[in-house]
């Protein structure tokens, strides 16, 4: 089990899964490519006077802005950007982890911005606004910021959907007793619920047969 699949909940799932877009690491990548290529041709000058200790030690100086870019690209790698079907998530960190999550429940706006570049590419900003303490949660050049809105937007929806299906069933239930109706109407509403995908089939087992208990 890698470490965002143990940040689950029971019944949790992931939706969507993203990182910043490579285009965060391009202006990083170049600057470390110009300063190993200006190593390099240093060392290469002053071979002809030196040997090749300056060439050895031009490749030694090379090695800390490639190890710095090395760095750079795991902490890009496991920075991720998560939508699940009760919350968004933000991993960061390689050994040391950060993680915030933002209940979808307390999600009240989402802005999505987008430069012409960032259409072109597929990247942009994204700006959560919650109800909770932290206000707004930006991420910023993630890749697939319209899916990622979208995916939100669907799961939030969902779980109106299901606490909806959940109110009208203690209603129903707490009659003393429920008509012989109520059961399989419940079931069928369920069912239209897995069948769009907001309860997986293990969910609509058990809430299956939570309800036939009632019979």
């Amino acid at each position: 089990m890698g470490y965002v699949e143990s940040l689950l909940g029971r019944n949790e799932r992931i939706v969507f899964l993203t990182r910043q877009h490579w285009i965060q690491l391009l202006p990083i990548g170049l600057v470390r490519l110009l300063v190993i290529g200006a190593l390099m041709a240093l060392g290469a000058v002053l071979f002809g006077t030196t040997g090749g200790v300056s060439l050895a030690a031009a490749i030694v100086l090379a090695l800390i802005p490639l190890g710095d870019f090395v760095r750079r690209s795991a902490w890009w790698w496991n920075e991720k950007y998560i939508v699940t079907n009760r919350r968004v998530v933000q991993v960061e960190g390689i050994l040391d982890k950060h993680v915030i999550d933002s209940s979808l429940e307390k999600v009240n706006d989402v802005v999505l911005r987008q430069s012409a570049v960032g259409r072109l590419l597929g990247f942009g900003d994204i700006e959560i606004l919650t109800a909770s303490e932290i206000g707004v949660n930006r991420l910023g050049r993630i890749h697939g910021p319209i899916r990622f809105k979208t995916e939100m937007l669907n799961q939030k929806e969902s779980l109106g959907e299901i606490d909806a299906f959940q109110t009208r069933a203690k209603r129903l239930l707490a009659a003393e007793p429920p008509t012989a109706g109520d059961i399989p109407e419940l079931i069928a509403e369920l069912d239209e619920l897995r069948q769009k995908g907001i309860l997986s089939q293990a969910e609509f087992d058990k809430k299956k047969q939570d309800l036939l208990n009632q019979l």
